[in-house]
């Protein structure tokens, strides 16, 4: 059976507040599309949380900066419809530009700057607000009851969470494991970009974040002790360029001088132009 696709906001708005009023449960992941296994492990959580499971992909413009890859971010359409069928997706959401943002639009969604101007905010500004924007046109048109998210993007999950919660969206937010490659590399979209080369040294942010949980497991606590070790491991994959590597506080995103239980180790690196991310917990077991 073929997923059912919607396009026009209104049209979509509509079909959702026809399922509510049946009762039925709506489970939603909001994505850019050109699916991987990550996302495939938010679909399958969804698909047990809810009645009726939406997938939107939208790239959405206002999310990227003027020098950043809006125009050649990865698509493939076709696929992710078919994987969209794979995971039983019931409806897929294909907003384009022009219907998210018609002529004169113009109001916008911020989260306090102690959450957005930190982390990949400060080299990113503006990229929050693009998200913030767009994750609450999404929620209004699609009315979901539970959203899923991944938590490789940890800041953008607190983001969410504050804004769903400030704006008292009747939603839960639920934060899904990040999902790696079988040597570790956090699956990204934008891992297509990588050489072979870049590939290989881009290991090298799985490797320092386990280098920090090992220290940490061995009595460490500094904070700026962990991440001059982390920094020294990085820099010797060649060409790696270090945006930040910060350890945060799991809710507030402030930086912490001792690790306790609530300790997150969160990276972001450049190999060439592509730009990674990655995070832990450091007081996890697992």
């Amino acid at each position: 059976m073929s997923v059912e696709t919607i396009s026009d906001p209104r049209q979509m708005q509509q079909r959702m507040l026809a399922a509510r009023r049946e009762g039925q449960r709506i489970a939603f992941v909001p994505t850019m599309g050109y699916l991987h296994e990550g996302h495939l492990s938010l679909l399958r959580e969804g698909r047990k949380r809810g009645d009726l499971l939406v997938l939107s992909i939208f790239v959405n413009p206002t999310q990227f900066g003027p020098s950043e890859d809006l125009d050649s971010y990865p698509r493939d359409l076709e696929r992710d419809t078919q994987l969209a069928t794979e995971a039983m997706v019931d409806v897929v959401y294909l907003p384009d530009n022009a219907s998210m943002y018609p002529p004169g639009y113009g109001t916008w969604v911020e989260v306090d700057q102690s959450l957005t101007n930190t982390l990949c905010g400060r080299s990113r500004p503006g990229h929050f607000r693009g998200v913030t924007t767009v994750v609450a046109k999404l929620f209004q048109i699609v009315q979901p009851d539970v959203a899923l998210f991944g938590s490789k993007d940890f800041q953008q999950l607190a983001v969410l969470r504050r804004m769903s919660e400030d704006l008292n969206f009747p939603i839960e937010i639920v934060g899904m494991p990040i999902v790696r490659e079988a040597d570790g590399l956090a699956m990204s979209s934008r891992n297509v970009y990588l050489d072979a080369e870049q590939r290989q040294r881009a290991l090298s942010l799985h490797k320092g974040l386990q280098l920090a949980r090992k220290l940490v497991a061995e009595g460490e606590s500094g904070c700026r002790v962990l991440i001059e070790k982390v920094r020294e491991l990085i820099t010797q994959a060649a060409g790696a360029e270090i945006d930040y590597i910060q350890v945060c506080h799991e809710q507030t995103l402030a930086d912490m001088v001792e690790v306790d239980r609530h300790a997150v180790m969160l990276l972001a690196v450049r190999f060439g132009k592509t730009r990674l991310i990655d995070n832990h917990h450091l007081m996890e077991e697992n």
